[in-house]
């Protein structure tokens, strides 16, 4: 019918193990019966050969035989014949058969077809005689039929206790498999728990483990997102509030003096709450993104970060400049690096007073690489260090703007990168220090 698809014939793992190992079963059973078949009919050939070679030698003396054949024999028994002629080509001796054969003799073995039929022919002369012994060869097919059944005959039983194995067998070793699918069809949209690996077979382990690492990967990208919404209600509420209100003491402005105070305000609510979502969302990318490291020259990206963040430092009249920088490579992501360096140096320009200094230092150490922010600032006393790094916790009287998210992003950006943080006071300006110590990335040698 036109419009409906086809539907493909499902490839199950289990169905195809099962088929080829018992379509492998009858193959052998069918190749064990023709090899037992040609051994038998081999074995049956030297035996009769060797017979028939006694037979004929047995026979064989100095007198002439007369024919003894009697006339009540079986007429049906083929399976030997036994003819004698003298040297002059007449036939002394025949048993009795139905057989014809020809009225030559080859010497030795040799076969000879008569009567629709192959014979095996064994013939010797002496001086006053020629023996000549024949057998049907359909007589040998049957023995070797024979014993080529009762060869087979106990592995044709045994197949299909055998196939039975093999379905146990088979289903068995993939009950794992089916009971992993039974789990994941089973779980809510909400279950991102990771699937056991219990039993598992060799072969299908590292396929459960990726799936765990990609249910790790979406989890981590959920609560990034409910992270994000919960900040974002939270922290939205009072800006939005304010911004209600400056929109509100514009409307009521009486004059044009008035009116500019609430336009000022107004748009500086704007811009902190700008201000907010950016930082909200790069929180949220940061926590939800996938670490893809490479080698990152630490010294160019804090050239560049000075660049970028020279005018900010302009206009609040602060010395910014680089007092240390080594050539030092570090395993990371260069645009997350990036950002957690403007955060740095900008929130040391924001809590730095006018006319003061701030400094970006990269050492390279033995085994790591040091990156540091110092400024002449008030410093953090050392109670509010570790709280600094909530979200949206400010050291109390502070006058800067700022929304409490910048030294929340610094420290997610360097857990990520497997990075040590640390706020310390400034011996040289005598502000606040920001120490990140990275593992040293180095540089492979050349071959």
């Amino acid at each position: 019918m036109k419009g409906v698809p086809r539907v493909s014939v499902t490839h199950s793992l289990r169905g195809r193990l099962l088929w080829f190992l018992l379509a492998a079963i009858t193959m052998a059973a069918i190749a064990q019966a023709m090899i037992a078949y040609r051994s038998a009919l081999n074995d049956a050939d030297q035996i009769f050969d060797y017979h028939m070679q006694q037979m004929a030698l047995s026979l064989r003396s100095g007198a002439p035989l007369a024919n003894a054949g009697s006339t009540n024999a079986d007429p049906g028994n083929d399976e030997m014949v036994v003819q004698v002629w003298t040297p002059d080509g007449i036939q002394v001796f025949r048993s009795i058969s139905r057989a014809e054969l020809p009225q030559r003799a080859v010497l030795g073995f040799s076969n000879v077809r008569a009567n629709g039929t192959t014979y095996r022919v064994f013939s010797v002369q002496t001086s006053n005689q020629t023996v000549q012994i024949a057998q049907d060869m359909a007589v040998r097919k049957r023995m070797a039929g024979s014993l080529a059944l009762r060869t087979v005959g106990p592995i044709a039983l045994m197949a299909p206790v055998l196939m039975l194995i093999v379905w146990w067998v088979v289903s068995g070793s993939l009950a794992p498999v089916a009971r992993v699918r039974r789990q994941v069809a089973a779980r809510q949209a909400d279950d991102l728990s990771p699937v056991s690996e219990a039993d598992l077979p060799d072969e299908v382990r590292p396929l459960v483990q990726e799936l765990n690492l990609l249910f790790s990967r979406v989890r981590t990208a959920f609560d990034a997102q409910q992270h994000f919404v919960a900040d974002a209600a939270h922290e939205l509420r009072s800006p939005l509030a304010a911004l209600k209100l400056q929109v509100l003491s514009l409307e009521r402005a009486e004059d044009e003096g008035a009116r500019k105070v609430a336009v000022s305000r107004l748009s500086a609510g704007i811009e902190r709450a700008t201000r907010l979502v950016e930082q909200l969302l790069v929180l949220a990318r940061q926590e939800a993104a996938e670490a893809k490291l490479q080698p990152v020259e630490l010294g160019e990206l804090a050239k560049r970060t000075l660049g970028d963040m020279a005018g900010a430092a302009a206009q609040r009249n602060i010395d910014l400049g680089l007092f240390h920088a080594d050539e030092a490579s570090v395993s990371g992501q260069s645009d997350a690096l990036l950002i957690m360096l403007r955060n740095l140096v900008d929130n040391a320009i924001k809590y730095t007073p006018s006319g003061g200094t701030v400094d970006v230092e990269v050492r390279k150490n033995e085994k790591s690489v040091t990156l540091a922010v110092e400024d002449s600032g008030p410093g953090i006393s050392p109670e509010e260090r570790e709280r600094v790094f909530s979200r949206f916790y400010r050291v109390p009287g502070s006058t800067a703007s700022g929304s409490g998210l910048g030294l929340a992003i610094i420290k997610s950006i360097a857990e990520r990168h497997g990075a040590t943080l640390v706020l310390e006071q400034s011996a040289r300006l005598g502000g606040l220090r920001v120490k990140i110590d990275f593992p040293e990335t180095r540089k492979a040698a050349a071959s």
